[in-house]
């Protein structure tokens, strides 16, 4: 006679969710964006003296405003360090790097005299980031060689790129944010793999020092009273 019955799957790892602490590391792509707080005119900022010379659209009557348009696609390397809290709750550390590019649009010309005397379509600063995630991960129920998380918590992260003392926009190294996704554990036959979106919000104002005014315009980083750095991560991770 023949019968029917539900189809039996085979467990991947199942006493891998057991360990204490386990180990890995990460590979994925990021995009870096900002979040911009402008004057309404020039003449709100302070700090902001046009000086002889300065162009008709930096003074202090003017509106400027700059915005990301497209977002760069940039890469993110990292070490997984995982403690088990209990059978729903762990604790990650994952410290990596993360390399960046973000380029601002003006409606103004961009005129960089340091290196091109030319007008340019766009302001590129591109960044290098050392990443300090501390995260806390919710797991659900496991459904044969599947589980789904949430993941939260904060990051310190310090941009170690050398950026020129003349640069139009220049971003302080240090900021922190804190950071929340999603991700899909899959269980393999040697080891799991998670897939994982995360968003990381930055908390701090990380606007630098404007430029040196007989070098560059500062009309640039001016116009701003406060920049946020925000990045999303798609990564993949392999413990």
């Amino acid at each position: 006679m023949n019968s029917m019955a539900q189809r039996m799957y085979v467990k991947n790892l199942t006493t891998f969710d057991d360990k204490r602490i386990h180990f890995g590391f990460t590979l994925g792509i990021n995009t870096v964006d900002l979040n911009f707080t402008h004057y309404k005119v020039m003449g709100d900022n302070p700090k902001f003296i046009p000086l002889p010379g300065t162009p008709d659209y930096a003074f202090k009557n003017s509106i400027v405003r700059a915005d990301i348009p497209t977002l760069t696609p940039g890469f993110t390397v990292g070490i997984v360090t995982n403690l088990r809290l209990n059978d729903n709750f762990d604790f990650r550390f994952l410290p990596g790097m993360s390399f960046g590019e973000r380029k601002l649009v003006y409606n103004i010309p961009i005129v960089d005299v340091t290196s091109n005397p030319d007008s340019l379509k766009s302001y590129s600063i591109k960044s290098t980031f050392l990443d300090f995630p501390l995260l806390f991960k919710y797991k659900a129920k496991r459904m044969n060689n599947q589980r789904p998380y949430i993941i939260a918590g904060g990051a310190y992260r310090i941009d170690i790129s050398k950026s020129g003392v003349d640069d139009l926009v220049k971003l302080k190294s240090a900021s922190t944010s804190i950071e929340t996704g999603v991700g899909w554990d899959t269980y393999l036959q040697f080891f799991r793999l998670s897939t994982e979106l995360k968003f990381s919000f930055g908390l701090d104002n990380v606007l630098g020092a404007s430029p040196a005014a007989v070098k560059n315009n500062q009309v640039y980083s001016s116009a701003f009273s406060r920049l946020s750095s925000n990045m999303f991560i798609l990564s993949f991770h392999f413990e």
